[in-house]
């Protein structure tokens, strides 16, 4: 079987007796925003191969006293700068891999919340890729559908209705509804559902334009002003979709530990390229449930043969025709030799 990349973190290469433990909060780059637990930010470099921490890592570092400008202040206005030398092993890594590259979302992750849109349309296809992704890293999933006061929402709903008999929580309402008189009940409504869900490191992940960072500045209205602070340390620029961000929703008093919500990019594309072919079927849980009935060969590849436990739920429409493109599509491009 093939394995996902790797997830206990990188080894480390020194082991000073100032080594410090932290939490990356933000990177760009080989640069990362580390915070202590005492709440202050240092500006780090990761040690070793490239973007080996990423938001979410706890990590051992050291201070140094020559690091890039720009850096985030400590506790007494001075500039805190050091090296990350060690990354603790993960519980988990949301990551997508294409043929040329790798995009790690956050590691240690308790939640994954999908937040799509009546509009715009959200795509099945990326849908459908997000999920295997947090399926094969073991991370539950919530699904938000936003914008429910426009006139496409009955439609979105029924798009979604087989998520729900999967096994999926899936949430529905209005964040920022157009009618000023509803808008707050609205709002709060949703929101009230949404906050017992969050009580560990949960992951916002969605399309851009269907409303994370609506959701971002009311549960967190400060978040704005701190990502502009983390920006300029990192000097990746004061645009809140370009990386990766750990926003703390209540924080344990002096440790690394609590409530967070973790704010991401919007994406084109997500690549599945870290999965073998043969293991599509179980990360996916209509077809999973289907294959478990027992099919005719134990190499089944689900497309062709006799006696396939998932073409048998197919054909009694028990999995709709529309999972088993998504499946057949996946399944041809993880098989297809690399191009490059």
């Amino acid at each position: 079987m093939k394995r996902a990349r790797n997830e206990r973190g990188g080894r480390p290469a020194a082991a000073p007796e100032d080594l410090q433990e932290g939490r990356v909060i933000a990177g760009h780059g080989r640069h990362h925003s580390v915070e202590t637990a005492e709440g202050h930010r240092v500006l780090c470099t990761s040690r070793g191969k490239r973007n080996e921490a990423v938001v979410g890592d706890r990590v051992r570092w050291r201070p140094t006293q020559d690091g890039p400008a720009g850096a985030a202040e400590g506790p007494e206005g001075e500039v805190a700068q050091g090296v990350i030398e060690a990354v603790a092993p993960r519980r988990n890594l949301f990551f997508r891999q294409d043929e040329l590259r790798t995009k790690s979302f956050a590691a240690n992750l308790d939640h994954l919340l999908v937040w799509i849109a009546v509009e715009p349309v959200f795509s099945e296809m990326q849908l459908t890729r997000a999920l295997i992704a947090a399926e094969a890293a073991r991370i539950p999933v919530t699904l938000v559908l936003n914008k429910t006061e426009l006139p496409g929402a009955d439609a979105a709903r029924a798009r979604l209705a087989p998520y729900a008999a999967m096994g999926y929580r899936v949430i529905d309402g209005a964040l920022k509804p157009r009618d000023p008189a509803r808008a707050a009940g609205q709002a709060e409504a949703l929101l009230a559902r949404l906050r017992p869900l969050l009580g560990g490191a949960t992951l916002v992940l969605g399309p851009s334009g269907s409303g994370k960072s609506t959701l971002i500045n009311a549960l967190l209205p400060e978040a704005e002003v701190l990502t502009g602070e983390i920006s300029t340390a990192l000097n990746s620029g004061r645009h809140t979709t370009t990386h990766t961000r750990w926003h703390w929703l209540n924080r344990v008093p002096g440790t690394l530990d609590g409530a967070a919500l973790i704010d991401s990019p919007g994406f084109q594309e997500f690549g599945l390229r870290h999965l073998a072919p043969e293991d599509l079927a179980g990360f996916m849980p209509d077809l999973r449930q289907a294959a478990e009935a027992g099919c005719r060969f134990h190499n089944c590849s689900h497309r062709h043969e006799p006696g396939c436990a998932v073409r048998a739920a197919l054909a009694a429409g028990r999995i709709s025709p529309l999972r088993h493109e998504l499946y057949q599509s996946l399944r041809e491009e993880l098989e297809a030799p690399p191009r490059y």
